[in-house]
């Protein structure tokens, strides 16, 4: 099987679908398709569980940070409910504009800050196909991290269309939007794999 599988359905019929994948795939709908793809390796996990650590305590739990934010991994999110479905790899949102997290896992409301975790399966994905519908629901800063570039792209939108507000890499110490307050060491998000 692919690494992601693109799957035509009727509209009608696509959440049914999502909602009807093994426990092993993630789902999501975008622009209209169904597309799957398995738990990621190694590499993609440790650089999401890393950057969620590095937030979680700052923004989520206002240690050693402003608080203010909810901080999730691999959030469902409906931009329009169960029609366009996507599951960043992290996203943030201002507790402001979010109080409570809802009691289901559908969150509806457009998140801050969302992250994607590059690999090689998904890359293409995230770039081409998400990056312009987090754009055309107003998501405020998108950050795409690379563990085998061992990068990381800070986007903020600006008047509908992406900027770069920052390009790093390896062990950079980074402060960025939306969270310039902390001091985020990027090589605490990159590791050596053993290979295949």
């Amino acid at each position: 099987m692919p690494a992601t599988m693109k799957i035509a359905a009727y509209a009608d019929d696509l959440y049914a679908e999502l909602e009807a994948l093994p426990e092993n795939l993630t789902g999501e709908i975008i622009n209209g398709q169904l597309y799957a793809q398995p738990r990621p390796a190694s590499r993609h996990t440790l650089a999401e569980s890393s950057l969620n650590g590095e937030l979680y305590g700052p923004y989520h739990r206002g240690r050693g940070g402003p608080g203010g934010w909810w901080i999730l991994i691999e959030p469902e999110i409906h931009f329009v409910r169960d029609t366009e479905v996507l599951v960043p790899d992290l996203a943030g949102w201002r507790r402001e504009r979010m109080p409570r997290l809802p009691s289901d896992h559908r969150i509806e409301v457009v998140p801050d800050w969302a992250c994607e975790i590059l690999s090689p399966s998904t890359a293409r994905k995230d770039r081409m196909t998400k990056m312009p519908v987090y754009a055309r629901y107003g998501v405020a800063y998108l950050w795409l991290v690379d563990p085998l570039a061992r990068t990381l792209e800070a986007f903020a939108l600006r008047e509908g269309r992406w900027t770069v507000v920052g390009l790093f890499q390896e062990q950079d110490i980074v402060s960025v939007e939306p969270f310039q307050e902390i001091a985020l060491e990027l090589g605490a998000l990159w590791m050596e794999v053993a290979e295949e």
